[in-house]
């Protein structure tokens, strides 16, 4: 087993080869490098343009993954996802034929444009790994990843994702506009060709299950656990939050703490690890009171307040004795 270092070498290497294509935005491609650390799922929700698309597919040639892509519109059905059994006129039988689900890294682009019932197509697979078509469940590839996508400032056409299925997304990131010298650099590499075509592969789907194994054995204090747990009470108490954060939101920020600390070459979590993550991982799960949308107030203001009146534990080095 590699020592946690290597293992953060290996990961930043992944990182800075995906940084070639997604110019000036290391935020985000770490953060969706810790979903798929964490076997977590992604929802890039940003103006069109701006990299979400190429952003997947970078992590999945850089990882070595099969790739893909769903494009999600309002005549889609949920068997153009899961696959469909046709019936074989010379045996004599079904046969099924798998649908792009099966594959390990899914772009769902453009999630919000398919219907509930399309949506939920991918309820079973994101959450269980598996998928059930006509009674008989088939397992998906290991490791397993959606990635999607959808347009924050077009709502014709559209039907929001239900709160049951944004709960299944460890991660909501946004990429946003690149800075002014940043794309010029993108003018300048794309001049001949996408900067993607020259993208090689730098890890393999193996070692990447081996460094999702490995990342359970990253510390996390009693102190630093509790903070986790206290944030998120606060967010089921607070006056302007209708629906606070679930269990399963506290786990997602507390697994994705330990691949944070690994990736920076620790084998425990600090709180500022913990600061880092909790909009990205938990700001898409809350629902704010009608009134406080009157007043313009979003959840990640509201997690900003929080965070500030929640006490921090004493930081500490190396999973032993406090300080």
């Amino acid at each position: 087993m590699q020592s946690v270092q290597d293992l953060a070498t290996a990961v930043q290497r992944v990182v800075g080869n995906v940084e070639k294509v997604i110019v000036g935005k290391a935020e985000p491609v770490a953060f969706s490098l810790i979903a798929v650390i964490c076997r977590g799922h992604v929802l890039i929700e940003d103006v069109p343009g701006v990299g979400k698309t190429v952003l997947t597919k970078a992590i999945a040639r850089s990882i070595g993954c099969t790739f893909k892509r769903i494009q999600f519109t309002p005549d889609l059905l949920p068997s153009d996802v899961t696959g469909v059994s046709i019936y074989n006129q010379k045996s004599g039988n079904f046969e099924f034929h798998p649908g792009p689900i099966m594959a390990q890294i899914v772009l769902a682009d453009e999630i919000n444009r398919a219907t509930p019932k399309t949506q939920s197509a991918l309820l079973e697979a994101m959450e269980e790994g598996q998928m059930t078509v006509d009674g008989v469940c088939y397992r998906l590839p290991d490791p397993f990843m959606v990635m999607a996508t959808q347009n924050p400032i077009e709502y014709e056409g559209t039907f929001p994702l239900p709160e049951a299925q944004l709960d299944r997304f460890m991660m909501n990131i946004k990429i946003g506009y690149p800075k002014p010298t940043d794309e010029v650099n993108i003018l300048d590499s794309q001049q001949h060709h996408h900067p993607l075509e020259d993208l090689v592969q730098i890890m393999s789907a193996e070692e990447l299950v081996l460094i999702q194994r490995q990342i359970s054995a990253v510390h996390v204090d009693t102190s630093i656990r509790e903070y986790i747990v206290s944030i998120a009470n606060v967010t089921r108490n607070h006056q302007n939050i209708y629906l606070g954060v679930s269990p399963r939101g506290s786990l997602a920020l507390f697994r994705a703490s330990k691949a944070i600390a690994a990736m920076r070459g620790r084998a425990y979590v600090i709180p500022d690890d913990i600061k880092l993550l909790v909009k990205p991982t938990l700001a898409h799960r809350i629902i704010v009171t009608p009134a406080a949308r009157v007043r313009s107030i979003t959840s990640t203001m509201i997690l900003d307040e929080i965070l500030k009146s929640v006490p921090v534990p004493n930081a500490w080095v190396g999973g032993g004795k406090g300080r």
